[in-house]
Parts: C-alpha cells; structure tokens; sequence
C-alpha cells in the first residue's frame, strides 16, 4: 500500500462512516475504492466490514456516554438481523453482479417511496418494550439482516424505515439502535468473509481508522439540536445518489 492509497482510504473512510452513522450509503463510497485498487468484489466486500465493525463500536460507545443506551431492546432485535446476515454472507459470493444491482435499486426506490410520505403523527421518545415488537417487525430485522450481510450498502435506510417510519421511533433512538444491530449482526458476517479468504487486512484496518473518525462526528451531529432533519435531508440525498449511480453502471 502506498502512501496515496493510504490517504485516499483515510479520507473516503472518514467520509463513509459519518454517512453511514448519520444516515446510510457510505459503503456506495468505500466498494468502488476497494476495487479500484485492485481488490475483487468478493475481498472489497468482506475488507469493508472491518472498516464497519470499528465505526459501529466508536459510534454505540459515543451513544451509550450520551446516554443513549437500549441494550434488551436491541438484543431482541439483532436475534433475526443475525441469523439473516448469516444467511446473506453465505449468499454474496454465489449471486451475479447485476442481479445485485437490480435488487439494490428495488430495494432504495421502496424506501424513497416510504421516506417521502408524511412523518409519523406521534414519535416516542423511550425505548419500546420487547412484548411490542410482533412477528412481522422481527419478520422484517430478518430481512435488513439478509440485506446486510449480503452487502450492506445503504441498510441504514432500511432502519430508518421499519424504526421510525413503521414504528414511529425518534431519529436519534433509531441511530442508536442502527449502530448497536448493525455491530452486533456484522462480527460474525466479518468472520465469515474472514474465514474464507476474503479480507485484506492493511486496507480494511487504514479504512477503518477513517471511518471511526467519521462516526465519531457524525453522532455528535445527530445528537445536536437538529440532527433530526440532517438524517432525514442526508437519507433521502444518498438514496437518490444511489439509484443514479446503480443505473448508470446498468447502462
């Protein structure tokens, strides 16, 4: 590695994981960077999750001094997003490329449908209690789970749209318990990629230090007085992002 290359990953991690925390997308940035310098899709995938894994553990610890702590909350809900992340690292490598793209652009057009209708009516301030959360929301943390050992990209969006648009969460609780699922579910998922050869270490470890400095920023952005219409601006700028740039690779 380079001391360019070293550069570029500290800035674009940097940048990645305060997206990632405030809002999603930043793995839109670190993928293609990963592969630019000359990993395959499978390693940049499975490197980008120790940049992940890092963020996820500054940003909770961040969380949890501002005293944003829901443990049994986010325990209940990691036990289906696990098993799904299980099931979609199994299944990244075995799926085409442009398979992957159409799914993903699906995937982000829905959630810009349900983002842009109106805001809940009434959004709660404490954490739910685990005897309300149905079959069809741990149904659903199944699924986010699925999505995000697969690849990740943008899952944020996906909590922001079960958490707060289905279950009228406050933005902030959401992130909250965003970070502390997503670290939760992408340790073993890591693992995974880990054990069959699919992660380089230097890459992921520099990445990883930027990323923490991003996330670090980025909780202190959210939990200012108004962080939550940065999420909601940062959500709905990344999604269209996304799919532009998802088309433009199909074209």
């Amino acid at each position: 590695m380079t001391a360019t290359e070293a550069l570029l990953l500290l800035a674009v991690g940097a940048l990645a994981g305060f997206l990632n925390v405030l809002s999603a997308g930043g793995s839109m940035l670190t993928l293609p960077v990963l592969m630019f310098m000359g990993l395959d899709a499978a390693n940049a995938n499975g490197t980008n999750r120790v940049s992940i894994v890092l963020q996820n553990i500054t940003a909770v610890w961040r969380f949890r001094r501002a005293g944003h702590r829901y443990r049994g909350l986010a325990w209940l809900l990691s036990v289906p997003a696990v098993l799904g992340a299980l099931l979609g690292a199994w299944g990244a490598v075995r799926v085409g490329d442009d398979l992957f793209r159409w799914v993903l652009i699906l995937v982000m057009i829905g959630a810009t449908v349900i983002m842009l209708m109106p805001a809940p009516t009434q959004v709660r301030t404490l954490a739910l209690a685990p005897a309300q959360l149905r079959w069809p929301v741990l149904a659903a943390m199944f699924v986010i789970g699925f999505y995000g050992g697969f690849i990740q990209v943008a899952v944020g969006i996906l909590f922001i749209v079960l958490l707060h648009r289905v279950l009228a969460i406050d933005l902030v609780q959401v992130n909250a318990l965003k970070v502390t699922v997503v670290l939760i579910y992408m340790i073993p998922v890591l693992l995974i990629f880990a054990a069959t050869g699919n992660v380089t270490w230097s890459y992921g470890l520099v990445l990883a230090a930027g990323s923490m400095a991003g996330a670090w920023i980025a909780v202190h952005v959210t939990l200012g007085p108004s962080g939550t219409i940065l999420v909601q601006r940062f959500t709905l700028a990344v999604i269209a992002a996304i799919i532009v740039k998802l088309l433009l690779d199909l074209s």
